[in-house]
């Protein structure tokens, strides 16, 4: 028996046809979809893993932030204690440098200079008296600028003529002086080293001195 297909089968083939073009136009949806689902899934889990690298970060370096701080506190006050230790040190060694002061005036002063006044500041002596001769004032700058263990670095502030009634109610002529001294502290360098210009500078005092009598 011979069967003839009397439908429209060009238009069913079409249909056919542009049913698997459709289906595979949404597979290829579908494949896509999937893909960007799982690299959005992915993403998000870098993202997340990254986010908990930041924190962590984050928190260490807090941390460390603290442990600067402490570390400089500490710093600072290792240096004030330092410094506290220094003040102490300085102040054992300084004690007996006023003993040690009025010894040396005693010792390098010559005789006919007398002191009015004696005045330390710090490492600056001031010294003012009443001398006999102008000589008498050059000798004590060179005592002091050469012999002197404690006493350097002399300078003639100024000296003037003057006038003293004396007990027989005759005029005396005097001088009266100012010197300025440095005092040597016992951890400064030795006498020795500031031996020369001491001594140039108690020269052209005294030179000065000569000048003005």
């Amino acid at each position: 028996m011979i069967l003839i297909n009397l439908l429209p089968h060009r238009e069913e083939r079409r249909k056919r046809r542009k049913a698997a073009y459709f289906a595979g136009l949404g597979m290829a949806a579908a494949m896509g979809l999937a893909a960007v689902g799982v690299w959005y899934v992915v993403l998000q889990q870098m993202t997340a893993s990254q986010q908990d690298r930041n924190a962590f970060l984050t928190a260490e370096i807090q941390k460390l932030e603290v442990q600067i701080k402490d570390i400089a506190a500490l710093r600072a006050e290792i240096e004030s204690l330092k410094a506290r230790q220094l003040a102490v040190e300085n102040l054992q060694i300084d004690r007996n440098v006023p003993v040690h002061v009025l010894n040396e005036l005693v010792k390098q002063t010559p005789e006919g200079v007398y002191f009015t006044n004696v005045k330390q500041d710090g490492q600056t002596l001031a010294v003012n008296g009443i001398a006999q001769t102008n000589e008498r004032v050059s000798e004590f700058l060179r005592n002091t600028a050469n012999n002197s263990e404690w006493l350097v670095k002399p300078e003639l502030v100024e000296i003037k003529a003057s006038t003293a009634q004396a007990a027989n109610k005759e005029q005396k002529r005097l001088f009266d002086f100012g010197v300025r001294l440095s005092v040597k502290r016992p951890q400064d360098q030795p006498a020795a080293d500031a031996a020369t210009p001491a001594g140039k500078a108690a020269s052209s005092a005294a030179a000065t001195v000569a000048k003005k009598a």
